[in-house]
């Protein structure tokens, strides 16, 4: 059976400014960092035999953090990228609240799509393997969706930083 342990990049500049970031590159802040180091300590005991990162920034920069005392390379998919928020990227997310959503975003149905695509690959890459992955919230959410057969909205929201343990 391989463990997956799916993290939250940790806190970005544009986390705490409420921007919505979807597939920008994104920058950790002080406290992200701080987050993403707390995380390499309580890991660094632990046996882990891969780290992947979403391919974005602040996904690499927390994984690099995390990785540092297990010596390990961080590995980058595009599968855990967040959610593509089309024409609401950059945009301050109370504004946009009622908005209609434009035709650009990914569709939840990609989205679910590439979760599933990422379980699969960890599972078929990593077979009875420990691995850590740091993607981002709604694609993290969306990974447990499909593990776990329930819609989105039944999934909580990963604060930045935190773990979660899946076994595939």
């Amino acid at each position: 059976m391989t463990t997956l342990y799916l993290v939250r990049h940790g806190e970005t500049v544009d986390n705490a400014r409420q921007i919505m970031q979807g597939q920008t590159q994104g920058e950790l802040n002080e406290n992200g960092i701080r987050q993403a180091e707390e995380v390499s300590r309580e890991w660094a005991s632990k046996p882990l035999d891969a780290i992947i990162a979403s391919d974005l920034k602040r996904s690499i920069d927390t994984a690099k953090i995390i990785a540092e005392p297990h010596q390990l390379e961080v590995l980058t998919t595009p599968l855990l990228r967040e959610r593509d928020w089309g024409s609401f990227t950059g945009r301050y997310i109370p504004e946009l609240k009622g908005e209609v959503w434009p035709d650009d975003i990914e569709t939840l149905e990609n989205l679910l799509s590439r979760a599933g695509e990422f379980i699969a690959y960890v599972k078929e890459t990593f077979p009875g393997k420990k691995v850590l992955a740091v993607g981002h919230g709604i694609i993290n959410k969306a990974v447990q969706a499909v593990y776990y057969g329930k819609s989105m909205s039944e999934i909580q929201r990963m604060t930045n930083a935190e773990v979660r343990i899946l076994e595939l």
